[in-house]
């Protein structure tokens, strides 16, 4: 990513390009973007979380990017009001930074393509890329150095992919998809029939199909179907390290954090969030708008619009009940200690 900064601009061309309203003075010039508690004059920040608020009265920022219900009785720095702080933020650092390299249309003397690829217009291919048999790399997509996209398998337009990204055989890459080093779409799935003491592998014949919008993070493996697909839908978003085994299906718009693990065959509906080293099983369903604390086990279908957490995991409230009677166990086996003496001395009152 290229990380040239850009000139410098005027807080008030700022609340416009953010879409957000003005307190303050809009002729203010801003030089850059920075945290809350490292900003300097002449820099923009943003606050998020209203318990952070006390920050609005020490900041040395020359503006800061608040939530349009936070209260600014007294504050004399100017602010931009926004529903969406952390949006109107990141929009403002495009402002300042090359937040995406561009490439010309080329394909490197070192690549490899083979037989019958389809390359369109304003693709670039990079240093020692192969591309295989029958792929198709649509307008404006970029392979960058090392990467392997296999037989018969699509980039869609203006997707984006970091150096050394697998994409096997017959996998379909959708349109504006951003894929991370290290990542490996399309590998065999984990399938094994055992017979006599011998493992014998089931061929895994099916592709994946990544839809439109998803970003994969670094070191992500997802697996090929047995026969179909697996599939990653529209605006899902996927952190590092994450493992999805064959013939998962992922809604759109969920957001998957590091260390995940999603076994063979699960599906999860739209709009869900599994937090960070989540296990699911195979073979059960995900409900839309699902939230899965950090580090849950989930060995069961969950139905929509819940939130669960624990091992196993269970509603939250009834987890937290759960682990507040734990954490008083010792006082619990205390208590029981003296109810057995009192029985006894009950059953012996001679003692």
């Amino acid at each position: 990513m290229n990380k040239s900064k850009k000139e410098e601009r005027r807080l008030g061309e700022i609340a416009e390009h953010v879409e957000g309203v003005l307190v303050g003075d809009p002729s203010i010039k801003i030089k850059g973007v920075a945290g809350i508690e490292d900003a300097q004059t002449g820099d923009l920040t943003f606050l998020a979380n209203p318990k952070y608020a006390g920050f609005l009265e020490t900041s040395s920022a020359s503006a800061v990017i608040v939530g349009r219900e936070t209260k600014t009785e007294g504050i004399k720095i100017s602010l931009i009001k926004h529903p969406n702080p952390y949006l109107a933020f990141a929009k403002a650092v495009e402002l300042f930074f090359e937040t995406k390299r561009t490439y010309p249309e080329a394909v490197h003397p070192t690549a490899v393509l083979g037989e019958e690829v389809r390359v369109e217009r304003g693709v670039y291919v990079g240093p020692n890329a192969v591309v295989e048999k029958g792929a198709w790399l649509k307008r404006g997509s970029t392979i960058l150095a090392g990467s392997f996209i296999g037989t018969n398998s699509t980039v869609g337009e203006n997707s984006f992919l970091y150096p050394n990204v697998t994409i096997r055989e017959d996998v379909e890459i959708g349109n504006d998809v951003i894929i991370h080093s290290g990542t490996v779409i399309g590998s065999d799935g984990f399938g094994y029939a055992k017979e006599k003491g011998v493992h014998h592998k089931i061929p895994q014949v099916g592709g994946v199909r990544i839809e439109e919008g998803v970003e994969i993070g670094a070191n992500v493996t997802i697996d090929r179907a047995v026969l179909g697909v697996t599939r990653i839908g529209r605006g899902t978003k996927i952190d590092n390290l994450v493992q999805i085994g064959h013939n998962v299906d992922i809604g759109e718009n969920c957001i998957i954090v590091a260390q995940v693990g999603i076994g063979g065959s699960t599906k999860v509906g739209n709009d869900s969030i599994l937090a960070g080293q989540v296990g699911l099983v195979g073979h059960i369903k995900i409900g839309n708008r699902v939230v899965i604390g950090a580090q849950s086990g989930v060995t069961k279908d969950i139905p929509d619009d819940s939130t669960v957490f624990g091992y196993p995991a269970r509603e939250i409230h009834k987890t937290k009940r759960i682990e507040a009677h734990l954490s008083r166990m010792d006082l619990y086996v205390e208590r029981l200690k003296e109810l057995e003496k009192m029985l006894k001395e009950m059953k012996n009152p001679s003692h």
